[in-house]
């Protein structure tokens, strides 16, 4: 006599360690929606010559521990940062701060890294990271006070936002856009694949 059927495995849910809106935007575009968003309350400053790879890759993961997962909850946490070199630029804290990334951005290549940590049932941390390389035009200085007084620039890595109206000063993107935009879809929805999350 055969025993019971094993019951299926619960499908988990999924929590967004993000309150951005860009970034729920996203995942709808891979047919995922949030069960819940947490904010983790973690400190985001860069450690003392640390690498803009390690930074994102050290955020996200910070993030993801940093909330609380239930048993039958899978947690994705993501970090983007705009890096000029080494240089690590982080949301600029006024407009002064905005238009000097402008100023170091115009006319020169620059790296979008993001970091993507999910943390599935067994609690442990997956990470990948991401690098897209973006050029922007030369900026005059109207253009420079344009973009400074529609606001969009604020509170964004790097000082800009590529969704937006800074799309136009884009003359040459290499690697994944929805990078720039705040979660590269590629490399989350692998990440989420190999936690048990259902993907069409």
């Amino acid at each position: 006599m055969s025993g019971a059927a094993t019951p299926p495995a619960p499908i988990p849910a999924l929590v967004l360690a993000s309150t951005s809106p860009r970034r729920r935007e996203l995942l709808a575009r891979i047919g995922l929606t949030p069960a819940r968003m947490a904010a983790p309350d973690i400190d985001e400053t860069p450690l003392k010559g640390e690498l803009p790879r390690a930074y994102v890759a050290r955020l996200a993961t910070g993030k993801a521990l940093a909330v609380e997962r239930a048993p039958d909850e899978v947690v994705l946490a993501g970090d983007t940062t705009v890096a000029v070199g080494r240089r690590i630029l982080e949301k600029p804290v006024d407009e002064a701060d905005l238009r000097r990334m402008l100023g170091l951005l115009s006319g020169r290549r620059h790296h979008v890294w993001s970091g993507v940590c999910v943390v599935g049932a067994d609690g442990r941390p997956r990470v990948r990271v991401t690098d897209t390389i973006v050029a922007f035009k030369v900026l005059s200085q109207a253009e420079i006070d344009w973009y400074v007084e529609s606001g969009e620039g604020m509170g964004k890595a790097g000082g800009y936002a590529i969704q937006g109206k800074a799309e136009v000063f884009v003359r040459f993107l290499s690697g994944s856009h929805s990078n720039v935009v705040g979660l590269p879809l590629f490399e989350t929805r692998a990440l989420l694949s190999s936690a048990g999350v259902p993907l069409g």
